[in-house]
């Protein structure tokens, strides 16, 4: 899929994307930056969603209204109006789509890592999709569930989850222990009678309701990335996907954490995946325009800069990352709350130079920065002029 648009649904008046390798959503809350995303998996995972709710024994009767109640959540068909339009790469879709006989063999494409993922491990265990109730998004339910299934399985006999084996670089493994970890082992503990995870720091071993936010909020991405890189396993086979969603990868990180997931986000491009990220993060927003700039360089300095931006030695394996990323496209995209609804806006360019505000101010995310700067510049060149 090279492009995706939906008009009046929920929130959105018209949402229109183009999507590149890697695509960046932004806007303020509740701008309906999830519903697009949700949207997208439906549209593509559709057979696989209504094949994985029968197997759970949601009863459907291939009626859309609940097909939308079971994967928004409940009662949330509404959103589907007479007049909503879905159209991928041109085609539309209107809501009997739903009703089409699905594809028993479909395998699932898009994997998507939700907001809530916290939620998915909130005791220190992946749920099973059938501990959330039907107000509960069908993309967190099938995430935890996802990550289940590897916890399960996946994990060495050692018991670690990290560090595992096999599943990351050693340059990535290195700089989330830097800026997340800090030393600590996390461990499958199993004195409760359940599998839990505790983390082994310091001569102590630490439940999961004591770790720091970020390292609580970090851990589902860190399992999904560990579903998505390494040796292809059983119970998840990486290559049947080819897209990757990501909600607000930020989430508890310290700028330096976000900064080793932004080159995870880059292995996953490697890897072929299209890459589609919300944000409400300006590292990433600083991060687009760098790439973007450093593209305009001679071809055999671009990995340098990459290298010298991301802090990584030009002789570890990190550096192939960049390699196979240096002429990768990247779209960023301005989800705008007007009076009609949402709205987007193509601000790829990132031009601060820009006559259109939004785009000048990278949706907002460089606003404060750009207005601390001119009032302290003011009032030091008016005050301190004085003294």
């Amino acid at each position: 899929m090279d492009s995706f648009k939906i008009t009046n649904f929920g929130p959105i008046n018209k949402v229109d994307v183009q999507l590149g390798d890697l695509t960046i959503l932004l806007g303020p809350q509740a701008s309906g930056k999830t519903l697009f995303l949700q949207m997208l998996k439906l549209l593509v995972d559709k057979d696989h969603i209504v094949q994985t709710l029968a197997r759970y024994n949601y009863v459907t009767n291939k009626q859309p209204d609940q097909i939308l109640n079971y994967y928004f959540g409940d009662k949330l068909s509404s959103m589907w109006k007479e007049d909503t339009v879905v159209k991928a790469d041109g085609k539309s879709y209107r809501k009997s789509f739903l009703m089409s006989q699905s594809d028993e063999s479909a395998v699932e494409e898009v994997f998507y890592v939700p907001a809530q993922r916290i939620l998915s491990i909130s005791d220190g265990r992946p749920k099973n999709f059938m501990e959330y109730d039907i107000s509960s998004p069908y993309v967190l339910r099938n995430f935890s569930e996802t990550l289940r299934l590897f916890f399960q399985n996946e994990i060495g006999d050692d018991q670690t989850v990290f560090p595992l084996n096999n599943r990351l670089k050693g340059g990535l493994k290195k700089s989330f222990n830097e800026s997340i970890f800090h030393g600590g082992q996390v461990v499958i503990d199993e004195s409760s009678g359940q599998k839990k995870m505790r983390m082994q720091v310091g001569g102590s071993s630490l439940p999961f309701m004591t770790w720091s936010a970020g390292q609580k909020e970090f851990m589902p991405l860190l399992m999904a990335t560990y579903c998505l890189t390494g040796p292809v396993i059983k119970t998840i086979n990486r290559k049947q996907y080819k897209y990757v969603i990501i909600e607000e990868p930020e989430m508890g990180l310290h700028p330096r954490a976000i900064q080793a997931v932004i080159v995870q986000m880059l292995e996953f491009i490697n890897a072929g995946y299209k890459v589609i990220v919300s944000t409400h993060s300006s590292v990433l927003l600083e991060f687009a325009w760098a790439f973007k700039m450093i593209q305009r360089l001679p071809e055999n300095v671009r990995v340098e800069a990459l290298c010298e931006l991301f802090d990584v030695s030009p002789n570890t394996n990190v550096t192939k990352i960049f390699l196979g990323v240096e002429n990768k496209e990247l779209k960023t995209y301005f989800f705008n709350h007007k009076k009609n609804g949402v709205n987007s806006l193509d601000i790829s360019s990132l031009d601060v130079m820009s006559e259109n505000v939004e785009e000048s101010e990278w949706g907002g995310l460089s606003q404060f920065a750009t207005k601390a700067s001119d009032v302290v510049s003011k009032y030091m060149s008016e005050y301190l002029s004085e003294e």
